[in-house]
């Protein structure tokens, strides 16, 4: 009974997750209505601080007592988030959309790498076949006919490294018995938010936005895919392995080319329709005890 108890809350997990890739797959196409208005550092500082501020808002009274040890892995988590968001953002802007997509995808490869690196624990057959569907997968659906080298691919690899390291990190602290792991998932949107206002005031001049749409789709960027998700992933993760994050998070790609055909038009090529079908699979693998009838 035990362990089936423990296979329920992972599958719950599992659904979780997939629920923040949803948010997430929604976001591009919000943050390309959100930049109309604002710049990159100034977005990501506006989302994350706004997330922040309603988080504890609703839920002071869990967040009234907050250990060191807390804000500490808070702060690293914060620090780490804030290297994929700045290198997602810039890389975007200095490389195509679909070399992007491609490349921040590579967190799927990245995350199983570094749990055999820091917990020595090699991936089993079943993830392995998972991960090299997503790869094709993934390269179906986002990849031109040719991959041009440029500076933004190379941020789009280290954003799915930080990204990578996140997944890793977020997993060794949430199962702490100590660490609160939604304080955590709060306190990191700030941590985040801060360091990117800080940048922004740097590198470029903050405003709010100055649309309806702006602000909407902003709103929605705070609120959902940021907020709600990262607080989910935090409290998820302390059920599931690093690895499968990993793979559900490759469902991404996925999302996001449906809210762009339901939203901009945005028509995908049948191999992308096939490369996304291969991205289910590969989750459906993952997910299924082939060892039961």
């Amino acid at each position: 009974m035990a362990g089936e108890n423990e296979m329920g809350k992972k599958v719950k997990a599992d659904l979780m997750l997939l629920l923040v890739t949803l948010f997430w797959g929604t976001s591009y196409y919000l943050i390309d209505v959100s930049l109309v208005s604002v710049e990159p550092l100034n977005l990501n500082a506006l989302r994350f601080l706004i997330a922040f501020f309603l988080a504890m808002t609703l839920c002071y009274k869990r967040m009234k007592t907050v250990s060191v040890d807390t804000l500490k892995y808070a702060l690293l988590l914060g620090v780490i988030l804030t290297v994929v968001y700045i290198a997602a953002t810039y890389g975007v802007k200095y490389t195509s959309l679909s070399n992007a997509g491609f490349l921040s995808s590579l967190a799927v490869i990245f995350t199983p790498l570094l749990v055999f690196i820091i917990k020595r624990q090699a991936p089993g057959r079943k993830l392995g076949v998972s991960i090299g569907l997503s790869l094709i997968g993934i390269a179906l659906l986002t990849l031109n006919n040719k991959l041009e080298p440029a500076f933004g691919d190379l941020l789009c690899i280290i954003c799915a490294l930080f990204y990578a390291l996140h997944i890793v990190t977020t997993e060794i602290v949430v199962k702490k018995s100590h660490i609160d792991a939604f304080q955590v998932g709060v306190l990191q949107l700030g941590f985040t938010g801060l360091f990117n206002l800080i940048l922004s005031f740097i590198m470029e001049t903050p405003r709010f936005p100055d649309t309806e749409a702006s602000w909407a789709a902003v709103l929605v960027l705070s609120i959902f895919c940021t907020g709600l998700a990262f607080i989910v992933q935090s409290v998820a993760q302390q059920y599931t392995s690093a690895s499968h994050v990993g793979v559900i998070l490759t469902l991404e790609p996925v999302f996001a080319g449906v809210v762009a055909y339901v939203f901009a038009g945005e028509i995908l090529l049948p191999r992308a329709y096939f490369g996304a079908l291969l991205l289910i699979i590969s989750l459906l693998i993952m997910e299924i005890n082939f060892s039961k009838k």
